[in-house]
């Protein structure tokens, strides 16, 4: 409880509050793509590769990232919280439990104006918003990736050169991630390092869209505190060093023994030493 009250005080310094409220309409479904992820989290151990599948579902007016990892995690806390709750208690037990874990809590709205990124502190939902990517050099050179018909387009983002491949023969201006502009969807995009590579390795028919909506988890991005970039990741960062909210929110606590507060602290350290965000500059 100590550590929930100092993380809110903490963010309450950090930002300007405004409370942020998406539209709570109901977003038809008009795409739905899977992306892998293969990333290189670690300069330290580079030899390990993190891999997780996300999923970018496109509306009329806007799209949805997310990975689904976390959005199954969602479904599991929602399922303990209801037992809770239809238990009369407010007391969550994750006992006999698997909860799905990521690396990648986020959730990115785009739309031809701008992107949303979206992710919790704590007890808090934060947001903050970006231009979108309009530098994009678009490349008189093209090729096939598992059958789609590709071009390709460069671009850099955050630090990073990125390639891209889109196909104009999916009309969708969206992609993984933050990137979206241009005039088609995005197949593949890898850095020059190839240290972040997202590639789609599935996706849903058109009959099997006709009457679907939108599944992204509405508590992911409706009624969040809208601060800037730079002082989110700030809180980001606090909130990661208090090692009481570290653990909190990985469902572990104190009592369980100060040799796991240890190990969490050593890998914590590692993590710091190596770390290789997929945005190297602001």
């Amino acid at each position: 409880m100590y550590s929930q009250r100092k993380n809110i005080q903490v963010l309450m310094l950090l930002f300007s509050i405004v409370i942020y409220s998406q539209s709570n309409k109901h977003d038809t479904l008009r795409g739905n793509f899977t992306y892998l992820l293969k990333a290189k989290l670690n300069t330290i151990t580079p030899e390990q590769v993190n891999e997780e599948l996300f999923s970018l579902q496109i509306g009329d007016s806007r799209s949805f990232f997310a990975s689904i990892q976390s959005m199954k995690r969602d479904s599991v806390i929602q399922s303990i919280s209801k037992k809770a709750s239809e238990n009369g208690t407010n007391f969550l037990s994750t006992k006999g439990m698997f909860i799905p874990k990521t690396k990648f809590p986020y959730t990115i709205i785009q739309t031809n104006e701008n992107i949303e990124y979206f992710q919790w502190i704590g007890v808090t939902l934060i947001t903050y918003k970006q231009n979108i990517i309009n530098n994009w050099k678009l490349i008189n050179e093209s090729k096939k990736i598992n059958t789609i018909n590709c071009k390709k387009a460069e671009v850099n983002f955050k630090g990073r050169n990125w390639i891209a491949w889109y196909s104009t023969e999916i009309p969708f201006n969206y992609g993984p991630y933050k990137f979206s502009g241009l005039p088609g969807l995005i197949i593949k995009i890898t850095d020059e390092k190839g240290e972040y590579d997202f590639e789609l390795v599935k996706s849903t028919s058109s009959s099997g869209l006709k009457g679907k909506l939108i599944t992204i988890n509405k508590d992911r991005y409706t009624d969040a505190v809208e601060t800037t970039q730079k002082k989110f990741e700030q809180a980001l960062e606090d909130s990661n060093n208090n090692i009481s909210a570290f653990l909190s929110s990985s469902g572990t606590t104190i009592i369980k023994g100060q040799e796991i507060i240890q190990q969490r602290q050593k890998e914590r350290e590692l993590n710091k030493k190596g770390k290789n965000p997929i945005e190297l500059s602001e």
